[in-house]
């Protein structure tokens, strides 16, 4: 009862921006969108480089193309939201990921692989938006309740993430209507999607009182904030939490795919089990944010450990015997649920224990390293995949794991408040 009281009091001397709920819709909006845009293409791009180049070794590429995007302009975009607001930022991101998409097709079209792996990349700039978009939810929140605004914007993508990889097939039948490789088709919704998420959040209202006040910042660097990072070990937690929890998820769902391509499962059953995946990722969001605003960022990302463990062990028993459903929906369910722990926990730590000057650099040094951590892990997926098949990708996902461990138990006698 004394928890409910304060929590009460809290809401009631803490004034929301009338801003906070007009904007939260809207990104919630832009989220869906972005969700159906980049699981279009996920559900199909490796597959696409391996037809492509003939290579099992090139195909994790195609996705380390697009997370190093998503790493090189999550910084940039971070820096430009400090300067110019979250509006102009999001919007550009989605452009661009837009652009990279239109690039996609049309170096399929005319065999520039150069151009493929440009498109690829700038793909990424809708993954750098989608992500800032979560941070973007808890700039107007009150303090009580940032994980679950947080996690309601995270949890949005939920419908365009699982609708995305069902457009893989209809995506292939309107390429090959309109005499394109079949396989560029559910780009064709990739590009739509975008610039409707773009136009969406460009139309955000301005908050009521400034997130910053002009000409009071200074210009803060990345290696300022990885310092800052590594002297207090509960934001490097949040940190490490973000970053291996996105490169465990992006290692094991990018090559699911080809796995069961290599067990002659076709698209359609492709995408059953990466909606469910999907479905794991953001279904729960909603109940992740409030056990965090309940329990706290580090138990939760504790709970997330735990999970990841199950679905890595679940994985490794599917590929030991004939790959089947039965097991790869839950270890991909599984992996969607730990993800989606370590993201809200490990965001909200960092949010909620750095100084209001560091906070959008240090979340775009955040993204930044997730981003590129996911790309190392996946350039070498192809060759693991093929080496060790789909046990070693496992494997090398729990690798990533003790990491997190080792970093969680240093953190764990070090209280939250680290300003």
């Amino acid at each position: 009862m004394t928890g409910t009281t304060a929590l009460q009091e809290q809401a009631a001397v803490e004034p929301v921006d009338p801003a906070f709920g007009a904007n939260q819709w809207r990104l919630a909006l832009a989220q869906l969108l972005s969700g159906v845009g980049i699981a279009s293409g996920v559900a199909v791009g490796a597959v696409l480089v391996e037809e492509t180049s003939g290579s099992t070794q090139l195909a994790g590429f195609a996705q380390t193309a697009t997370v190093i995007g998503a790493g090189l302009l999550a910084f940039p975009l971070s820096r430009l939201a400090r300067l110019r607001g979250r509006r102009v930022a999001l919007g550009l991101g989605f452009g661009l990921g837009a652009l990279g998409a239109v690039l996609i097709l049309t170096g399929v079209q005319i065999g520039q692989p150069v151009l493929l792996f440009l498109g690829l990349t700038l793909f990424g700039s809708a993954t750098a938006s989608g992500l800032q978009s979560r941070y973007a939810a808890t700039d107007l929140a009150p303090e009580h309740m940032r994980a679950r605004a947080m996690s309601v914007v995270v949890w949005a993508t939920t419908v365009g993430s699982v609708a995305g990889p069902q457009l893989s097939a209809p995506g292939a039948a309107l390429g090959r209507a309109l005499g394109l490789n079949h396989l560029v088709g559910p780009y064709l919704f990739s590009v739509t999607a975008f610039v409707l998420a773009a136009l969406v959040t460009v139309s955000m209202r301005k908050p009521q009182r400034p997130l910053h006040q002009p000409g009071v910042h200074r210009n803060v660097s990345m290696k300022e904030c990885l310092l800052v990072a590594w002297r207090h070990p509960v934001v490097l937690l949040g940190m490490v939490a973000v970053i291996t929890g996105q490169m465990m998820m992006t290692v094991v769902m990018v090559m699911t795919p080809l796995h069961m391509y290599h067990h002659a499962m076709g698209l359609e059953i492709v995408g059953i089990v990466i909606s469910s995946h999907i479905l794991g990722m953001y279904g729960l969001s909603p109940l992740v944010g409030w056990l965090v605003d309940r329990w706290g960022a580090q138990r939760v990302i504790v709970l997330g450990m735990g999970i990841f463990l199950v679905a890595f062990a679940v994985g490794i028993l599917d590929a030991l015997g004939q790959s089947h459903l039965v097991r790869l929906i839950p270890a991909l369910t599984l992996l969607g649920i730990g993800w989606s722990c370590t993201l809200i926990a490990g965001s909200t730590l960092v949010a909620q224990t750095v100084e209001p000057e560091l906070k959008v650099p240090m979340q775009g040094t955040v993204d930044t390293f997730m981003n590129f951590g996911a790309a190392a892990i996946t350039a070498s997926a192809g060759t693991v995949l093929a080496w060790q098949g789909f046990v070693g990708i496992n494997l090398l996902a729990t690798c990533v794991l003790v990491l997190l461990v080792v970093v969680a138990v240093r953190a764990k006698r070090v209280p939250v408040a680290v300003h």
